[in-house]
Parts: C-alpha cells; sequence; structure tokens
C-alpha cells in the first residue's frame, strides 16, 4: 500500500474510533503506530504527546501532525491531519442535521450519561501507561501530581507550570551531568 494512503487511512481509522476527544485517542494511536506499525518508540510517542500538547491547537490534531510530519514531512503531517479530522467532521455534521430532533430523548441523555464515566477511562488508562514510559517512579510522581493539583485546585494556567517543569527539569539535568557528558559537549 502507498505510504501516504496508509498514513491517511491509518489516522482516518483512529479518529473514527475515537470518542472522548485527543487524550481518549491515545491507546488507539499508541496500538497503531507503536505497536501494529512500529513506526514508532514508546518513548518517541510519549515526547510528541509532551509537544503536542504544549502547543496551541487541539491536541489530536497537533499529535497527528507531528507523526505525520516525522513519518512523511509536511506532506505526512497534512495527511495524518486530515484523516484525523475528518471522520468527526463527517460524524458530527450528522449528528448536527438529526440532534434537534433527538435531544430531549430519555433515552439518548442516558446514554450520553452512560458514556462519560467510559470516557474519563480512556482519558486515565493511557495516563498511567504514560507514566511508566516516562519513567516516573515514587520518587518523581509528586511532580505531576503537584502539577496537576496547582492546574486543578489553585487555577494555575498550564503554560505556567509546563514552563517551570521544563526549566527545573534543565537544571536538574544540568546539576547531574557526568563529566563524560561535558567531555562530549566539547
Amino acid at each position: 500500500m502507498n505510504k501516504d494512503l496508509e498514513l491517511l487511512l491509518t489516522f482516518s481509522h483512529i479518529g473514527l474510533f475515537t470518542i472522548g476527544g485527543g487524550y481518549a485517542m491515545i491507546p488507539l494511536i499508541e496500538q497503531k503506530v507503536v505497536e501494529e506499525k512500529k513506526w514508532l518508540e514508546s518513548e518517541e510517542l510519549v515526547d510528541l504527546m509532551a509537544v503536542a500538547q504544549s502547543c496551541p491547537g487541539i491536541f489530536a490534531i497537533n499529535i497527528s501532525i507531528f507523526i505525520g510530519y516525522k513519518l512523511r514531512g509536511v506532506r505526512g503531517a497534512a495527511l495524518s491531519a486530515f484523516g484525523a479530522a475528518l471522520p468527526s467532521f463527517l460524524i458530527i455534521l450528522a449528528i448536527a442535521l438529526v440532534f434537534t430532533r433527538f435531544r430531549d430523548n430519555a433515552i439518548v441523555e442516558k446514554a450520553f450519561r452512560g458514556i462519560r464515566p467510559a470516557v474519563v477511562a480512556l482519558i486515565a488508562a493511557p495516563v498511567f501507561k504514560m507514566a511508566q514510559t516516562a519513567k516516573i517512579s515514587v520518587y518523581t510522581v509528586w511532580i505531576p501530581v503537584v502539577a496537576a493539583l496547582l492546574i486543578w485546585l489553585m487555577d494555575v494556567n498550564p503554560v505556567y507550570v509546563i514552563a517551570v517543569a521544563a526549566f527545573a527539569g534543565f537544571l536538574w539535568g544540568k546539576m547531574n551531568e557526568t563529566e563524560d557528558d561535558k567531555e562530549d559537549e566539547e
């Protein structure tokens, strides 16, 4: 199969079978891109997710663009973004055409109520898997916990949390450089 078409179809599949937004896509992206296609390693996916989250825009589109770009350059970025967005666009268009007839239906309301906890689980599962891939240990688990509490309870802007974490990581890396690392830089 043509690589461009394969990229488009892969991200269309991911976009079609994901309910709950960009974070809910993570398990399917990992399954397709890392495990099945072997286009990326788990660590690369975690790095791309970190960059996609820190960029403005929709996470699902950002991550598809970064993966597509890494695999096929600008053409891959465009195809993967289009593939990820097209199913949602078509589904939302179809729903918009008929939703006004069903929005007050008790069955539809109960179905949406039932979907909400499943979406939370779809988002929580990759968080734990990402924690393993990011090598979060019992010694470093406090970092994401504090970051989440700052954002959630104290309403701190996530951009500030990311900036402080990046700066702290840079300092930590500098403080823990070995002599060999310093020699390699020279």
